[in-house]
């Protein structure tokens, strides 16, 4: 087999194009998340109901969030390290050993927490889920730091080739095994066995050694503690469904609940993946170059980004409802309301993601945690507070706004620190079209599979509404096309070399 450097072309292009082509490739595989996400869910929620899903939906947010943890730890630092360095190999290496040992760490750690845990929580049969579920970590982790390793030597394409890998089978392997009869134990096997398939081909693409005895910088460790910390925080800010349960929510309760979070995080994540570590290498590598303007306009087209997503938010708002029932049957009707006020916690959370990249790319790792410190207590009393009076939807207020009050302060201090302003015009605009989009698709209500192509015909008009405002001058949409056109004749060339 060919070394992966010979499989990897480089492309004399551009820091915006090699960005905005990476972006799209990896949001293309990125896709994948919720086309199959929204697929096995709906599936899952029919065959194992509202308590099977709760209980389901628990073990694996625990464990999403050790693993969460655990590439925040080292992801974005291995992903600045590797774009700053001349030879990737000896932090490449550090960083593969560190994520086995830490990863493993963390499942024995499950293993011996499993049944506090489930007692803690008031499901007893948690404890045997939760502690097959975290067989996933070192799997998972170790597939994680090869798409880092990617990343930050900008190898995009390939980035997007590992996702498309676990999505897919993620899918196929889910809806075999709970069909063969093994109800939970199968959807959580099916998880596993993606994460398999996510190793399998990072391998193929980039094999860091195992055998070099290579001690990782201490520099790694300085970007590594401070993110890893803020990281959590903000993670933990969106707690509601284990307070809930600590606090005597059903099992029904909580699969609402949890249902409702994840369809709402799951598209603003999916765009925070695709560009959050790629904004990162690509802007670590311009400021390597001393190149400061032209990271300043990576900085502010990613936060224009977000903010053109939220008349998008807004319509996914309007018809919650709607979308709740023909994701997840009657039985989930109630996740709606919650979806309404959820979606736009998602959105905030993305627009946190972008600012943390930016502030650490600038060689300020120390700021994200002291943005997410102040919040997350915070966020814990609020919780306590109104979840006793309001239930799940006091959950769902809480996480919202705390949401965007930390993304509200990072702009402040993006601003002051790299001197990257929001782009007021952007704003407003979005502004007066999310009520658009709310009224179109609320006005307008509609059952079953006519709902999505409500949603699909709001947000083409808004795109359109945007373009007619002047959100996009003719030169950007061009350069929009280039980069489309570019990256489909480069798939296309490769197909074809693949073919000689």
């Amino acid at each position: 087999m060919k070394n992966s450097e010979d499989k990897i072309p480089s492309d004399s292009i551009s820091p915006g194009h090699h960005l905005l082509q990476g972006a799209i490739l990896v949001l293309m595989s990125q896709i994948l998340l919720p086309l199959t996400g929204i697929v096995t869910a709906s599936f899952l929620a029919r065959k194992l109901g509202t308590a099977g899903y709760g209980i389901l939906i628990l073990a694996s947010m625990l464990v999403s969030w050790i693993e969460f943890a655990i590439t925040s730890l080292f992801s974005r630092a291995t992903v600045k390290f590797i774009g700053d360095a001349e030879d990737w190999r000896p932090i490449g290496t550090a960083a593969l050993r560190l994520y086995l040992y830490v990863s493993l760490c963390a499942m024995f750690g499950c293993w011996i927490l499993a049944k506090p845990i489930a007692s803690l929580l008031h499901e007893p049969e948690l404890a045997f889920y939760f502690a097959l579920f975290a067989l996933d970590l070192p799997v998972f982790a170790l597939a994680h730091c090869h798409r880092s390793i990617l990343v930050g030597k900008g190898y995009y394409a390939e980035r997007a080739r590992i996702s498309a890998g676990r999505w897919l089978s993620r899918l196929v392997l889910i809806i075999l095994l709970v069909e063969l009869g093994l109800s939970v134990k199968g959807a959580i096997l099916g998880n596993i066995g993606a994460s398999v398939v996510e190793l399998a081909v990072g391998r193929y693409y980039i094999r860091p050694s195992w055998k070099k005895r290579e001690a990782p910088p201490v520099s790694l460790w300085d970007y590594a503690v401070p993110i890893f910390l803020a990281t959590i925080s903000l993670r933990l800010m969106g707690l509601g469904l284990f307070l809930l349960k600590m606090l005597g929510a059903s099992p029904e309760i909580a699969g609402i609940y949890g249902a409702a979070q994840n369809l709402s995080f799951v598209m603003p994540g999916i765009f925070a993946v695709s560009l959050s570590p790629l904004l990162l290498s690509t802007m670590t590598r311009v400021l390597k170059e001393n190149n400061l303007p032209a990271a300043k306009i990576l900085g502010c087209n990613a936060i224009r980004a977000v903010i053109v997503a939220l008349p998008l938010a807004a319509a996914a708002s309007g018809a919650s409802g709607e979308i709740a029932v023909l994701l997840f049957g009657v039985p989930f009707a109630a996740a709606g309301r919650l979806i309404s006020v959820l979606v736009f916690a998602g959105l905030a959370n993305m627009l946190i993601n972008l600012l943390n990249a930016i502030l650490i790319a600038n060689g300020n790792p120390a700021w994200p945690l002291k943005l997410a410190g102040p919040i997350l207590p915070l966020a814990i009393a609020l919780h306590l507070l109104a979840i006793p009076r309001f239930g799940p939807m006091g959950a769902a207020v809480v996480t919202t706004t705390v949401s965007c009050l930390g993304a509200s302060a990072g702009l402040v201090i993006v601003r002051r620190l790299v001197g990257i302003t929001s782009p007021l015009p952007t704003l407003l605009r979005a502004l007066l079209l999310s009520g658009v989009a709310y009224g179109l698709v609320y006005v307008y209500p509609t059952t079953g599979f006519m709902v999505l192509v409500k949603v699909a015909v709001a947000v083409i008009l808004v795109l359109g509404a945007f373009i007619a405002l002047g959100e996009f001058p003719p030169d950007e949409i061009s350069f929009f096309k280039s980069i489309i056109d570019r990256a489909l004749s480069r798939n296309s060339n490769r197909h074809q070399n693949s073919r000689i």
